[in-house]
């Protein structure tokens, strides 16, 4: 008795460290964030800049929409990815349709492996070009790490968990949704987060088949031979991808189940 009370009461400083180890992350995050856009600003309005480089930079007529057009594009595509991949994910750890996840993970592998320049054009040479032949080119993309995680974390579910649950009664649904999907949630969080960065990353590529974003700013800079054009659209797109990184950070913190945090 004194041995299981002594493991009951260890498992909390078990986790203490990793939980500590995640928190300062979080907090020093923003800052990072809110430095980086301060060194950009400064950078930027200590240059005199030329006409060439002003239009591309003019913030409330190009980089805030561009910003929005970024944020549009990353939040529709992952939104796609987790309306499709979680459900099917599901449907595939089910004895029944277990058979099909060899040709399911094939083609959501072959998705992100396909070069991204490639699968723009794929999507530009099918529907055209435009803001949905973009989300849907990075929603393909960026759909096998949610699958994947949400099978992976289903299937590590403990069997003798589910089968306690069904010895009391539980149905095969009921098990699911109160056993299998909260002890999976911590793997399935990582998924989502993986893809919500690819979104980000990737939609700088959007401006390839007219999606916007802020290739747009980068994609002029190219083409005047401006770096300071082009280090403000890189510097924006890494400090977008940073925040949103770290929402989904905090999204995993808060939606991670209390008895697995």
């Amino acid at each position: 008795m004194d041995e299981i009370e002594t493991e009951v009461l260890a498992d909390p400083e078990a986790s203490a460290p990793s939980a500590l180890r995640e928190k300062p992350a979080l907090v020093y995050i923003p800052i990072v964030i809110v430095l980086s856009g301060l060194l950009l600003w400064l950078y930027v309005s200590n240059v005199d800049m030329i006409s060439q480089e002003s239009t591309p930079l003019n913030w409330s007529k190009k980089l805030q929409p561009q910003i929005i057009q970024h944020i549009q594009l990353t939040v529709a595509s992952t939104a796609i990815v987790l309306a499709v991949a979680i459900p099917t994910g599901i449907a595939l750890t089910r004895p029944v349709a277990r058979k099909f996840s060899p040709p399911v993970l094939w083609v959501a592998n072959v998705g992100q492996s396909f070069p991204a320049y490639g699968l723009f054009v794929v999507a530009y040479m099918w529907i055209g070009r435009g803001f949905i032949p973009s989300v849907l080119a990075l929603a393909f993309f960026s759909t096998l790490p949610v699958l994947r995680n949400t099978m992976v974390g289903i299937d590590q579910v403990d069997k003798a968990v589910i089968e306690a649950g069904r010895g009391m009664g539980l149905t095969r649904f009921q098990a699911l949704r109160s056993i299998e999907l909260p002890l999976a949630v911590p793997v399935m969080l990582a998924g989502v987060r993986t893809a919500l960065i690819i979104n980000v990353g990737m939609a700088a590529l959007a401006f390839l088949i007219g999606g916007g974003g802020l290739g747009v700013t980068i994609s002029a800079g190219l083409k005047l031979q401006q770096n300071l054009v082009i280090i403000t659209g890189a510097a924006l797109t890494a400090i977008l991808a940073l925040t949103i990184d770290w929402i989904a950070a905090m999204a995993e913190q808060f939606l991670r189940p209390k008895g697995l945090k």
